[in-house]
């Protein structure tokens, strides 16, 4: 069932379809080495293979796994022969994320001077796994997992095509109740090889009745393991994180479950939620840090899966709580001082005098000790002179921070 034709490719219109980048690309006769970068089912290799016969090109298949620099080097030869017949070369490299050092090394010059044509397909983030000296010279291209409506008319093919779908084998098209074709797009997960595959089971499964019913559709797909890699697990935590600070205890739940039924350690939510405790929590409850920590701690002595109680009220607890970044912040205009003040002297008031000579030199002079006036306070500069006047921190009126605003105008009534 795989596209013979750009057209025949269903889905990734943003590519192929009239004003598809690809498609235009090929329209001009140009062709750069390619990243193809998308989740499993989405048209990686088939795209790869359809554009080599768009331009006519040899297509060479090359295992990052299984094949290392010697083979490599049969390619670039057998691309140097093509060269002088008039042929291109696209190599296709599948998991391209999976190449080592070496192999990276050994192609970047022949695909810098044209004699190859790179093609890859990975499912990992591009910017995380491949060379950037290798990956500048290629462009990237991102596919995106098919859609509903894309699935529909991958498993309508498949389910109708006398030459190649499941009725050749039956020898008239196979049947898909309405409800078990709703199983099927569900069970997919966007992956248009696996909605094939299993609509290839069922219909095996159906005989000689040519129909695939909802028990069918479900005894063929069994349980859907979910795709979780790295590029996925960083989108997870990010859409968590963000859910904490957007104070979606919902969503922040559901991402946190999506990342423990795939297998995930719960120790990075536990730093993820600690983290946005304090940047996202602050001073407005400074007990979520607390909370977060605490939770922490009970995990690591109960294990799962009563560990994920506290990890629960702990999501709960810091998504709900007030919100201010206002000491992130803070600490953010503090560095910036530091690094545009990188030798402001420490005033003498705020050096200690430990021999008689530092005492000499004014070290310690002025200095007033605020657990002697009125309400442990007093006026202090505590910044070097170049930095006199500024204040890193504003507290907000959310939660606790307004108790710390009222208290700081208490102290600078005339602030």
């Amino acid at each position: 069932m795989r596209p013979r034709t750009l057209d025949e490719v269903v889905g990734q219109a943003h590519l192929v379809g009239p004003e598809g980048t690809l498609r235009r690309l090929l329209a001009a006769g140009h062709l750069p080495s390619l990243i193809l970068h998308g989740p499993p089912g989405s048209g990686k290799t088939t795209l790869a293979r359809l554009i080599a016969g768009e331009v006519d090109a040899s297509f060479v298949p090359f295992s990052a796994v299984s094949e290392g620099v010697p083979r490599l080097r049969e390619v670039v030869k057998g691309a140097e022969a093509y060269r002088k017949a008039g042929r291109r070369t696209v190599v296709f490299v599948d998991e391209i994320h999976r190449l080592n050092r070496g192999q990276q090394d050994f192609l970047l010059p022949f695909v810098e001077s044209g004699l190859l044509t790179l093609v890859g397909a990975t499912t990992e983030h591009p910017a995380f796994e491949i060379n950037p000296a290798l990956l500048s010279r290629a462009r990237v291209l991102v596919l995106n997992p098919l859609g509903e409506d894309d699935l529909r008319a991958v498993l309508l093919r498949g389910a109708t095509d006398p030459e190649r779908g499941v009725a050749a084998e039956a020898g008239r098209p196979v049947a898909v109740d309405p409800e078990a074709e709703e199983v099927l797009l569900h069970g997919a997960g966007g992956d248009a090889r696996r909605v094939l595959g299993a609509l290839e089971i069922a219909s095996r499964l159906a005989g000689a009745s040519a129909r695939i019913t909802p028990e069918l559709a479900r005894e063929a797909l069994q349980q859907r393991t979910a795709r979780y890699d790295a590029t996925l697990a960083y989108e997870i935590l990010s859409a968590f994180h963000k859910s904490l600070r957007a104070s979606s205890g919902s969503g922040a739940l559901y991402w946190a479950a999506r990342m423990l039924r795939s297998g995930e350690d719960p120790l990075v939510l536990f730093r993820r939620l600690v983290a946005a405790a304090y940047e996202d929590v602050g001073l407005a409850d400074p007990r979520a840090g607390v909370v977060a920590t605490q939770a922490m701690q009970a995990f690591e002595r109960l294990g799962a899966p009563e560990g994920y109680l506290p990890l629960a009220n702990a999501i709960l607890y810091v998504a709900n709580a007030p919100k201010s970044n206002r000491a992130y912040r803070a600490l953010g205009a503090a560095m910036e001082a530091a690094d545009s003040h990188p030798d402001a002297p420490v005033p003498l008031h705020l050096r200690n005098a430990t021999t008689g000579l530092m005492r000499s030199w004014g070290y310690g002079e002025g200095y007033r000790y605020a657990h002697d006036f009125e309400g442990g306070y007093t006026e202090l500069q505590c910044l070097p002179d170049e930095l006199r006047d500024a204040e890193f921190y504003e507290p907000t009126d959310r939660g606790y921070e307004r108790e710390i605003a009222t208290r700081r105008a208490e102290r600078n009534p005339g602030a």
